[in-house]
């Protein structure tokens, strides 16, 4: 059974039919009528098996509308998607939510997040709401890193030195990711609005000796494996934590924002680098989640970045959990 320390609410038809119940999903009000911008409390805290979850709010990116954002897409129609939600439609929400496994006498860290004040000015969350929630930088055991885009790595350094944060930390990720990266040809091959943080990984990352570089459906620690998702980047992956029969799918930008992407999983986000792949991989993960019954975290959910996905013919309901 997933327990959680707060009451999950479902109030949707997506909700319904994850109960078993008949009927075509139709959003006709907001799963919630007016979901906050950003949470009261920034850390929660949940089990799956005998895994402990604390996931923890970093920030949000108040992204300006961008006809350029969803390929091929309006802005009147994302903001209708948004609306559908109950999510705000003065701007795009991206939340950033970093997820804290406690397994084995471990303390995994799921990305590193974005770095207080590098991502996004008010992106400055997580050392303090990592306290609040009684977890301690210094005993971070493991990071276990989905693909290196900057608001999922640049937590790892500190800002204006690159000085690593986690210098003892085994940094976890999938070979492809880092090869593709810091292949010393990348740097010129990359559009003039990536060099700035591919130059930062390149003259960084490669420094470190606390990698560990692991192949697809490596288990990279006890009760957890790697699970390529390609698209998002070429090397982007998710993790399946497994405690008894209860697993938790940490699915990072897969579906990074359900809204827009639940209901129109062909929609090509711009910061998929190969959007026909990400669409494969998007259903893919969400289809293995659906019918396994696997709990899900993203990292760009509504925090605290969990929810219940159902299926609605090629398509898909989501309803977030609220705090």
């Amino acid at each position: 059974m997933f327990s959680m320390t707060r009451r999950t609410v479902l109030q949707s038809a997506a909700a319904a039919a994850a109960f078993g119940l008949a009927g075509k999903l139709e959003f006709t009000r907001p799963a919630f009528a007016e979901t906050p911008v950003e949470p009261a409390v920034g850390f929660y805290k949940y089990t799956v098996g005998d895994i402990e979850v604390t996931a923890i709010y970093d920030g949000i990116w108040k992204k300006p509308h961008d006809p350029a954002f969803i390929k091929d897409v309006s802005v009147d129609d994302t903001k209708a998607a948004l609306a559908k939600a109950g999510l705000t439609t003065d701007f795009m929400p991206i939340p950033l939510t970093v997820v804290v496994l406690k397994m084995g006498g471990k303390l995994i860290m799921m990305d590193a997040g974005s770095g207080v004040g590098q991502w996004q000015a008010n992106a400055t969350h997580l050392p303090a709401n990592m306290a609040a929630a009684g977890i301690d930088y210094k005993a971070i055991d493991t990071i276990m890193i989905s693909h290196f885009h900057p608001d999922h790595v640049w937590g790892l350094m500190e800002k204006g030195t690159n000085t690593p944060v986690f210098p003892n930390a085994e940094l976890i990720v999938n070979a492809t990711e880092y090869n593709w990266w810091t292949d010393p040809s990348r740097l010129a091959k990359l559009p003039e609005g990536r060099k700035p943080a591919g130059k930062r990984i390149a003259e960084n990352f490669p420094k470190w000796k606390n990698w560990k570089l692991v192949q697809d459906g490596t288990e990279v620690a006890p009760g957890i494996q790697i699970i390529a998702a390609p698209g998002h980047t070429p090397g982007h992956s998710v993790y399946l934590a497994n405690s008894g029969k209860e697993q938790l799918m940490i699915s990072a930008d897969t579906m990074y924002v359900p809204a827009l992407l639940a209901p129109h999983p062909e929609w090509q986000g711009s910061y998929d680098q190969d959007g026909p792949t990400a669409i494969t991989t998007r259903h893919k993960i969400i289809d293995r989640v659906i019918a396994d019954n696997i709990r899900i975290s993203g990292s760009h959910f509504p925090f605290p970045g969990t929810g219940v996905f159902v299926k609605d013919g090629n398509a898909y309901g989501f309803t977030p959990v609220q705090i």
